[in-house]
Protein backbone atom coordinates (compact mmCIF):
# COMPACT_ATOMS: atom_id res chain seq x y z
CA UNK A 1 0.00 0.00 0.00
CA UNK A 2 3.02 2.39 0.96
CA UNK A 3 4.64 2.23 -2.55
CA UNK A 4 1.66 2.38 -4.26
CA UNK A 5 1.15 5.57 -2.43
CA UNK A 6 4.41 6.69 -3.14
CA UNK A 7 3.63 5.69 -7.09
CA UNK A 8 1.33 8.08 -6.81
CA UNK A 9 4.13 10.98 -6.55
CA UNK A 10 6.37 9.46 -9.08
CA UNK A 11 3.94 10.39 -12.30
CA UNK A 12 4.05 14.15 -12.71
CA UNK A 13 0.38 14.09 -14.16
CA UNK A 14 -1.19 12.39 -11.19
CA UNK A 15 0.69 14.14 -8.73
CA UNK A 16 -0.80 17.14 -10.45
CA UNK A 17 -4.14 15.61 -10.57
CA UNK A 18 -4.14 14.60 -6.73
CA UNK A 19 -2.67 17.86 -5.29
CA UNK A 20 -5.21 20.11 -7.32
CA UNK A 21 -8.52 18.33 -5.70
CA UNK A 22 -7.14 18.47 -2.32
CA UNK A 23 -6.39 21.82 -2.58
CA UNK A 24 -10.08 22.75 -3.96
CA UNK A 25 -11.05 20.90 -0.97
CA UNK A 26 -9.51 22.98 1.20
CA UNK A 27 -10.95 26.16 -0.30
CA UNK A 28 -14.31 24.43 -0.26
CA UNK A 29 -14.00 23.80 3.24
CA UNK A 30 -12.98 27.70 3.57
CA UNK A 31 -15.94 28.85 2.37
CA UNK A 32 -18.07 26.35 4.39
CA UNK A 33 -16.13 27.83 7.43
CA UNK A 34 -17.48 31.67 6.58
CA UNK A 35 -20.85 33.17 8.28
CA UNK A 36 -22.08 35.61 5.28
CA UNK A 37 -22.96 39.02 6.58
CA UNK A 38 -25.83 39.92 9.10
CA UNK A 39 -25.80 36.86 10.57
CA UNK A 40 -25.14 37.07 14.14
CA UNK A 41 -22.45 34.24 15.30
CA UNK A 42 -23.55 33.76 19.02
CA UNK A 43 -27.01 32.43 17.37
CA UNK A 44 -25.34 30.27 14.98
CA UNK A 45 -23.54 28.44 18.03
CA UNK A 46 -26.75 27.90 19.58
CA UNK A 47 -28.24 26.45 16.10
CA UNK A 48 -25.58 24.18 15.85
CA UNK A 49 -25.82 23.08 19.51
CA UNK A 50 -29.27 22.59 19.34
CA UNK A 51 -29.72 21.18 15.51
CA UNK A 52 -26.98 18.39 16.94
CA UNK A 53 -30.15 16.94 19.12
CA UNK A 54 -32.52 15.83 16.37
CA UNK A 55 -34.28 18.15 13.36
CA UNK A 56 -34.26 17.16 10.06
CA UNK A 57 -31.98 19.99 9.23
CA UNK A 58 -29.32 17.63 9.94
CA UNK A 59 -29.50 15.47 6.69
CA UNK A 60 -29.27 18.46 4.82
CA UNK A 61 -25.98 20.01 6.69
CA UNK A 62 -24.36 16.68 6.69
CA UNK A 63 -23.70 17.48 2.64
CA UNK A 64 -23.00 20.85 3.38
CA UNK A 65 -19.96 19.92 5.59
CA UNK A 66 -21.74 21.60 8.05
CA UNK A 67 -22.06 24.94 5.91
CA UNK A 68 -25.65 24.80 6.26
CA UNK A 69 -26.22 25.55 10.51
CA UNK A 70 -23.28 28.07 10.17
CA UNK A 71 -24.80 29.43 7.26
CA UNK A 72 -21.70 29.97 5.54
CA UNK A 73 -21.15 31.10 2.13
CA UNK A 74 -20.82 27.76 1.05
CA UNK A 75 -24.30 26.62 2.75
CA UNK A 76 -26.14 25.43 0.26
CA UNK A 77 -22.77 23.28 -0.81
CA UNK A 78 -23.50 21.09 -3.53
CA UNK A 79 -27.10 19.93 -3.07
CA UNK A 80 -28.70 22.49 -5.90
CA UNK A 81 -26.43 21.52 -8.39
CA UNK A 82 -27.06 17.86 -8.04
CA UNK A 83 -30.52 18.59 -7.58
CA UNK A 84 -30.69 20.15 -10.98
CA UNK A 85 -28.88 17.42 -12.41
CA UNK A 86 -31.28 14.67 -11.24
CA UNK A 87 -34.04 16.95 -12.81
CA UNK A 88 -32.83 17.62 -15.66
CA UNK A 89 -31.68 13.55 -16.13
CA UNK A 90 -35.49 12.82 -15.36
CA UNK A 91 -36.76 15.81 -17.56
CA UNK A 92 -34.22 14.06 -20.74
CA UNK A 93 -37.21 11.03 -21.00
CA UNK A 94 -40.28 12.94 -21.47
CA UNK A 95 -39.19 16.74 -23.16
CA UNK A 96 -38.29 15.99 -26.51
CA UNK A 97 -35.91 18.32 -26.75
CA UNK A 98 -34.07 17.20 -23.92
CA UNK A 99 -34.15 14.40 -25.61
CA UNK A 100 -32.78 15.47 -28.75
CA UNK A 101 -29.97 17.34 -27.14
CA UNK A 102 -28.93 13.78 -24.91
CA UNK A 103 -28.95 12.07 -28.63
CA UNK A 104 -26.54 14.36 -30.18
CA UNK A 105 -23.45 13.65 -28.49
CA UNK A 106 -20.85 15.98 -27.23
CA UNK A 107 -22.89 19.28 -28.41
CA UNK A 108 -26.23 18.06 -26.69
CA UNK A 109 -24.17 17.57 -23.64
CA UNK A 110 -22.98 20.94 -23.65
CA UNK A 111 -26.01 22.25 -24.08
CA UNK A 112 -27.57 19.71 -21.10
CA UNK A 113 -24.85 21.33 -19.04
CA UNK A 114 -25.47 24.81 -19.37
CA UNK A 115 -29.39 24.23 -18.81
CA UNK A 116 -28.42 22.38 -15.10
CA UNK A 117 -26.00 25.63 -14.57
CA UNK A 118 -28.87 27.59 -15.19
CA UNK A 119 -31.29 25.09 -12.96
CA UNK A 120 -29.03 25.25 -10.12
CA UNK A 121 -28.83 28.91 -9.76
CA UNK A 122 -32.35 29.24 -9.82
CA UNK A 123 -33.06 26.55 -7.29
CA UNK A 124 -30.32 28.26 -5.16
CA UNK A 125 -31.87 31.37 -5.10
CA UNK A 126 -35.27 29.65 -3.89
CA UNK A 127 -33.63 27.41 -1.07
CA UNK A 128 -31.77 30.51 0.00
CA UNK A 129 -34.83 32.43 0.31
CA UNK A 130 -36.51 29.28 2.29
CA UNK A 131 -33.40 29.57 5.01
CA UNK A 132 -33.61 33.34 5.23
CA UNK A 133 -37.66 32.59 6.02
CA UNK A 134 -37.14 29.80 8.06
CA UNK A 135 -33.63 31.22 10.28
CA UNK A 136 -35.67 34.27 10.80
CA UNK A 137 -38.99 33.33 11.41
CA UNK A 138 -38.22 30.29 13.87
CA UNK A 139 -38.41 26.55 11.77
CA UNK A 140 -38.76 24.99 15.40
CA UNK A 141 -39.99 21.86 13.54
CA UNK A 142 -36.83 21.91 11.45
CA UNK A 143 -34.45 22.03 14.53
CA UNK A 144 -36.18 19.95 16.71
CA UNK A 145 -36.68 22.65 19.58
CA UNK A 146 -37.30 26.52 20.47
CA UNK A 147 -37.13 28.60 17.39
CA UNK A 148 -33.98 30.53 16.25
CA UNK A 149 -33.37 34.04 15.17
CA UNK A 150 -30.39 34.45 13.00
CA UNK A 151 -31.16 37.75 11.52
CA UNK A 152 -31.58 39.53 14.28
CA UNK A 153 -31.69 43.24 12.44
CA UNK A 154 -33.70 41.65 9.95
CA UNK A 155 -34.42 43.93 6.65
CA UNK A 156 -35.59 43.55 2.72
CA UNK A 157 -32.37 44.42 1.68
CA UNK A 158 -30.48 42.46 4.01
CA UNK A 159 -32.21 39.18 3.08
CA UNK A 160 -31.87 40.06 -0.42
CA UNK A 161 -27.91 40.46 0.36
CA UNK A 162 -27.71 37.01 1.84
CA UNK A 163 -29.86 35.17 -0.82
CA UNK A 164 -27.52 36.81 -3.26
CA UNK A 165 -24.67 35.90 -1.26
CA UNK A 166 -25.50 31.89 -0.81
CA UNK A 167 -26.25 31.87 -4.49
CA UNK A 168 -23.02 33.32 -5.31
CA UNK A 169 -21.85 30.32 -3.47
CA UNK A 170 -23.76 27.24 -5.10
CA UNK A 171 -22.67 28.89 -8.34
CA UNK A 172 -18.77 29.10 -7.15
CA UNK A 173 -18.86 25.29 -5.69
CA UNK A 174 -20.76 24.06 -8.89
CA UNK A 175 -17.15 25.39 -10.81
CA UNK A 176 -15.17 23.81 -8.22
CA UNK A 177 -16.96 20.63 -9.07
CA UNK A 178 -16.63 20.98 -12.76
CA UNK A 179 -12.78 21.61 -12.53
CA UNK A 180 -12.67 18.75 -9.91
CA UNK A 181 -13.97 16.40 -12.85
CA UNK A 182 -12.06 18.35 -15.48
CA UNK A 183 -8.09 18.71 -14.05
CA UNK A 184 -8.37 16.56 -11.03
CA UNK A 185 -9.30 12.89 -9.80
CA UNK A 186 -12.93 11.38 -9.73
CA UNK A 187 -15.94 12.95 -9.95
CA UNK A 188 -16.17 16.62 -8.59
CA UNK A 189 -19.41 16.32 -6.89
CA UNK A 190 -19.02 13.16 -5.67
CA UNK A 191 -15.41 14.22 -4.32
CA UNK A 192 -17.31 17.68 -2.52
CA UNK A 193 -20.08 14.75 -0.74
CA UNK A 194 -17.44 12.49 0.21
CA UNK A 195 -14.91 15.39 1.85
CA UNK A 196 -18.42 16.95 3.54
CA UNK A 197 -19.73 13.70 5.10
CA UNK A 198 -16.20 12.86 6.01
CA UNK A 199 -15.45 15.77 7.66
CA UNK A 200 -18.45 15.46 10.23
CA UNK A 201 -17.87 11.52 11.31
CA UNK A 202 -15.22 12.27 14.29
CA UNK A 203 -17.66 14.97 15.52
CA UNK A 204 -20.55 12.50 15.23
CA UNK A 205 -18.86 9.22 16.68
CA UNK A 206 -17.77 12.00 19.43
CA UNK A 207 -21.62 12.41 20.37
CA UNK A 208 -22.36 8.77 19.89
CA UNK A 209 -19.66 8.52 22.56
CA UNK A 210 -21.26 10.90 24.55
CA UNK A 211 -24.92 10.42 24.51
CA UNK A 212 -24.68 6.47 24.85
CA UNK A 213 -21.49 5.05 26.95
CA UNK A 214 -18.84 3.09 25.69
CA UNK A 215 -20.95 -0.45 25.23
CA UNK A 216 -23.28 1.17 22.76
CA UNK A 217 -20.40 2.88 21.03
CA UNK A 218 -18.30 -0.44 21.21
CA UNK A 219 -21.47 -2.35 19.33
CA UNK A 220 -22.03 0.50 16.26
CA UNK A 221 -18.12 0.72 15.91
CA UNK A 222 -18.54 -3.05 14.91
CA UNK A 223 -21.54 -2.53 13.33
CA UNK A 224 -19.93 0.10 11.04
CA UNK A 225 -16.83 -2.69 10.04
CA UNK A 226 -19.33 -4.85 9.31
CA UNK A 227 -21.79 -2.58 7.10
CA UNK A 228 -18.18 -1.86 5.40
CA UNK A 229 -17.30 -4.37 4.52
CA UNK A 230 -20.95 -5.18 2.92
CA UNK A 231 -20.59 -2.01 1.42
CA UNK A 232 -17.35 -2.58 -0.60
CA UNK A 233 -18.87 -6.43 -1.54
CA UNK A 234 -22.25 -5.01 -3.11
CA UNK A 235 -20.12 -1.90 -4.56
CA UNK A 236 -17.98 -4.25 -6.37
CA UNK A 237 -20.64 -6.73 -7.71
CA UNK A 238 -21.92 -6.68 -11.28
CA UNK A 239 -23.49 -8.42 -13.91
CA UNK A 240 -21.76 -8.56 -17.00
CA UNK A 241 -23.97 -9.18 -20.24
CA UNK A 242 -22.11 -10.60 -23.37
CA UNK A 243 -21.81 -8.13 -26.60
CA UNK A 244 -20.91 -9.66 -29.66
CA UNK A 245 -20.40 -7.05 -32.98
CA UNK A 246 -20.60 -8.88 -36.48
CA UNK A 247 -17.89 -8.14 -38.97
CA UNK A 248 -18.31 -5.46 -41.69
CA UNK A 249 -16.29 -4.12 -45.09
CA UNK A 250 -15.81 -0.88 -45.65
CA UNK A 251 -14.25 0.25 -48.34
CA UNK A 252 -11.37 -2.52 -48.60
CA UNK A 253 -10.69 -2.72 -44.86
CA UNK A 254 -12.55 -5.00 -42.41
CA UNK A 255 -14.04 -3.69 -38.99
CA UNK A 256 -15.69 -5.12 -35.71
CA UNK A 257 -15.82 -8.88 -35.21
CA UNK A 258 -14.92 -8.22 -31.71
CA UNK A 259 -16.96 -8.99 -28.33
CA UNK A 260 -17.45 -6.70 -25.07
CA UNK A 261 -19.84 -6.90 -22.54
CA UNK A 262 -22.57 -4.45 -20.11
CA UNK A 263 -21.36 -4.14 -16.99
CA UNK A 264 -24.77 -3.59 -15.35
CA UNK A 265 -23.70 -2.89 -11.07
CA UNK A 266 -25.78 -4.06 -8.24
CA UNK A 267 -26.02 -0.46 -6.83
CA UNK A 268 -26.94 0.60 -9.91
CA UNK A 269 -28.44 3.87 -8.94
CA UNK A 270 -25.41 5.06 -6.02
CA UNK A 271 -26.45 7.53 -3.50
CA UNK A 272 -29.94 8.95 -5.68
CA UNK A 273 -32.70 6.96 -4.28
CA UNK A 274 -31.16 8.40 -0.73
CA UNK A 275 -31.58 11.71 -1.58
CA UNK A 276 -34.55 11.74 -3.82
CA UNK A 277 -36.28 10.21 -0.30
CA UNK A 278 -35.22 12.48 2.04
CA UNK A 279 -35.95 15.17 -0.70
CA UNK A 280 -39.56 13.84 -0.71
CA UNK A 281 -39.67 13.39 3.41
CA UNK A 282 -38.11 17.08 3.84
CA UNK A 283 -41.25 18.49 2.05
CA UNK A 284 -43.91 18.14 5.09
CA UNK A 285 -41.12 19.60 7.65
CA UNK A 286 -40.71 22.38 5.45
CA UNK A 287 -44.81 22.91 5.35
CA UNK A 288 -45.28 22.72 9.24
CA UNK A 289 -43.24 26.29 8.90
CA UNK A 290 -46.06 27.57 6.93
CA UNK A 291 -49.18 25.79 7.03
CA UNK A 292 -50.77 26.71 10.23
CA UNK A 293 -52.64 24.28 11.77
CA UNK A 294 -51.95 22.92 15.24
CA UNK A 295 -52.18 19.43 14.45
CA UNK A 296 -50.15 18.99 11.57
CA UNK A 297 -47.62 20.54 12.99
CA UNK A 298 -47.38 18.28 16.18
CA UNK A 299 -47.61 15.62 13.64
CA UNK A 300 -44.17 16.12 12.15
CA UNK A 301 -42.47 17.44 15.17
CA UNK A 302 -43.49 13.60 16.76
CA UNK A 303 -43.36 11.22 13.87
CA UNK A 304 -40.85 13.36 10.90
CA UNK A 305 -37.66 12.92 12.09
CA UNK A 306 -35.07 10.63 11.79
CA UNK A 307 -35.28 8.50 14.92
CA UNK A 308 -38.99 8.01 14.37
CA UNK A 309 -40.34 4.48 13.38
CA UNK A 310 -42.98 5.72 11.13
CA UNK A 311 -39.91 7.61 9.47
CA UNK A 312 -37.45 5.21 9.41
CA UNK A 313 -40.60 3.12 7.70
CA UNK A 314 -41.52 5.66 4.85
CA UNK A 315 -37.64 6.25 4.21
CA UNK A 316 -36.98 2.62 3.66
CA UNK A 317 -40.12 2.19 1.16
CA UNK A 318 -39.13 5.38 -0.92
CA UNK A 319 -35.32 4.02 -1.33
CA UNK A 320 -36.73 0.96 -2.86
CA UNK A 321 -39.21 2.45 -4.80
CA UNK A 322 -36.63 5.45 -6.12
CA UNK A 323 -34.09 2.95 -6.88
CA UNK A 324 -36.14 1.17 -9.64
CA UNK A 325 -37.81 4.56 -10.65
CA UNK A 326 -33.87 6.08 -11.45
CA UNK A 327 -32.44 2.78 -12.31
CA UNK A 328 -34.96 2.88 -15.44
CA UNK A 329 -34.57 6.37 -16.37
CA UNK A 330 -30.22 6.20 -16.55
CA UNK A 331 -30.51 2.76 -18.26
CA UNK A 332 -33.60 2.39 -20.22
CA UNK A 333 -33.69 -0.95 -21.94
CA UNK A 334 -35.12 0.16 -25.09
CA UNK A 335 -32.33 2.68 -25.68
CA UNK A 336 -29.60 0.37 -24.83
CA UNK A 337 -31.32 -1.78 -27.23
CA UNK A 338 -31.83 0.33 -30.48
CA UNK A 339 -27.97 1.43 -29.68
CA UNK A 340 -26.91 -1.97 -29.72
CA UNK A 341 -28.51 -2.69 -33.33
CA UNK A 342 -27.54 0.32 -35.05
CA UNK A 343 -23.62 -0.49 -33.90
CA UNK A 344 -24.07 -4.10 -35.57
CA UNK A 345 -23.62 -5.84 -32.39
CA UNK A 346 -26.02 -8.20 -30.64
CA UNK A 347 -26.58 -10.36 -27.16
CA UNK A 348 -25.31 -14.06 -28.17
CA UNK A 349 -28.80 -16.31 -28.30
CA UNK A 350 -30.91 -12.95 -28.49
CA UNK A 351 -32.56 -11.44 -31.63
CA UNK A 352 -31.94 -7.98 -32.10
CA UNK A 353 -34.55 -5.51 -31.49
CA UNK A 354 -37.80 -6.45 -29.04
CA UNK A 355 -35.93 -9.43 -27.70
CA UNK A 356 -33.00 -7.49 -26.57
CA UNK A 357 -34.66 -5.19 -24.93
CA UNK A 358 -37.31 -7.86 -23.24
CA UNK A 359 -33.44 -9.72 -22.18
CA UNK A 360 -32.39 -6.42 -20.46
CA UNK A 361 -35.72 -5.34 -18.29
CA UNK A 362 -35.32 -8.78 -17.24
CA UNK A 363 -31.67 -8.90 -16.09
CA UNK A 364 -32.32 -5.31 -14.59
CA UNK A 365 -35.57 -6.23 -12.69
CA UNK A 366 -33.72 -9.36 -11.40
CA UNK A 367 -30.12 -7.18 -10.67
CA UNK A 368 -32.03 -3.70 -9.09
CA UNK A 369 -33.89 -6.18 -6.24
CA UNK A 370 -30.89 -6.96 -4.11
CA UNK A 371 -29.56 -3.46 -4.99
CA UNK A 372 -32.65 -1.45 -3.58
CA UNK A 373 -32.74 -4.09 -0.74
CA UNK A 374 -28.68 -3.47 0.07
CA UNK A 375 -29.18 0.42 0.00
CA UNK A 376 -32.72 0.08 2.08
CA UNK A 377 -30.47 -1.81 4.68
CA UNK A 378 -27.11 0.01 4.72
CA UNK A 379 -29.50 3.12 4.80
CA UNK A 380 -31.62 2.29 7.79
CA UNK A 381 -30.29 -0.08 9.73
CA UNK A 382 -28.14 1.90 12.22
CA UNK A 383 -31.27 4.17 12.36
CA UNK A 384 -33.44 1.64 13.38
CA UNK A 385 -30.59 0.89 16.17
CA UNK A 386 -30.14 4.43 17.45
CA UNK A 387 -34.32 4.57 17.32
CA UNK A 388 -34.29 1.75 19.80
CA UNK A 389 -31.36 3.13 22.00
CA UNK A 390 -33.13 6.16 21.82
CA UNK A 391 -29.52 7.91 20.65
CA UNK A 392 -30.29 11.55 18.17
CA UNK A 393 -26.58 12.40 18.21
CA UNK A 394 -25.53 10.93 14.62
CA UNK A 395 -28.76 9.31 12.56
CA UNK A 396 -27.36 9.37 9.26
CA UNK A 397 -24.28 7.16 9.81
CA UNK A 398 -25.48 4.39 7.82
CA UNK A 399 -25.70 6.81 4.16
CA UNK A 400 -22.29 8.57 5.59
CA UNK A 401 -20.70 5.14 5.62
CA UNK A 402 -22.29 4.58 2.07
CA UNK A 403 -21.17 7.84 0.17
CA UNK A 404 -17.87 7.61 1.79
CA UNK A 405 -17.00 3.96 0.61
CA UNK A 406 -18.40 4.24 -2.49
CA UNK A 407 -16.68 7.46 -3.75
CA UNK A 408 -13.51 6.06 -2.19
CA UNK A 409 -13.88 2.89 -4.42
CA UNK A 410 -14.89 5.02 -7.26
CA UNK A 411 -11.79 7.09 -6.97
CA UNK A 412 -9.41 4.21 -6.09
CA UNK A 413 -10.23 2.84 -9.64
CA UNK A 414 -9.20 6.11 -11.19
CA UNK A 415 -6.02 6.10 -9.52
CA UNK A 416 -5.16 3.03 -10.03
CA UNK A 417 -5.90 2.38 -14.02
CA UNK A 418 -3.37 5.65 -14.08
CA UNK A 419 -1.20 3.70 -12.25
CA UNK A 420 -1.21 0.69 -14.51
CA UNK A 421 -1.45 2.59 -17.49
CA UNK A 422 2.41 3.92 -16.98
CA UNK A 423 3.34 0.39 -15.68
CA UNK A 424 2.97 0.49 -11.82
CA UNK A 425 1.14 -1.83 -9.71
CA UNK A 426 -2.17 -0.48 -8.31
CA UNK A 427 -3.81 -0.11 -5.04
CA UNK A 428 -6.51 -2.56 -5.66
CA UNK A 429 -5.41 -5.97 -6.17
Amino acid sequence: MLSSLKNIFKVPDLRNKVVFTLAIIALYELGANVIVPFISVDKVQQLETQAKQAGILGFLNLFSGGGLLRMAVFGLGIMPYITSSIIIQLLSTVIPKLEEWRDQGAVGQKKLTQTTRYLTVGLALLQSAGLVYVFHNGGSSLLGGQSIDLIPNFTLWRAAFICLTLTAGTALVMWLAELITQRGIGNGMSILIFANVVAGIPAGGAAVLAQGGRLKFGIILALTLLIMLFVVFMEQGQRRIPVTFAKRVVGRRMYGGSSTYIPLKVNQSGVIPIIFASSLLYIPVLLANVVPWKGFQTFVNNHINPTSMLYIASYGILIFAFTFFYVYVAFDPHQQADIIRKQGGYIPGIRPGPPTERYLARILNRITVPGAGYLVLVAVLPSLLMALWNLRAYPFYGTTLLIAVGVSLETMKQIDSQLMMRNYEGFLK
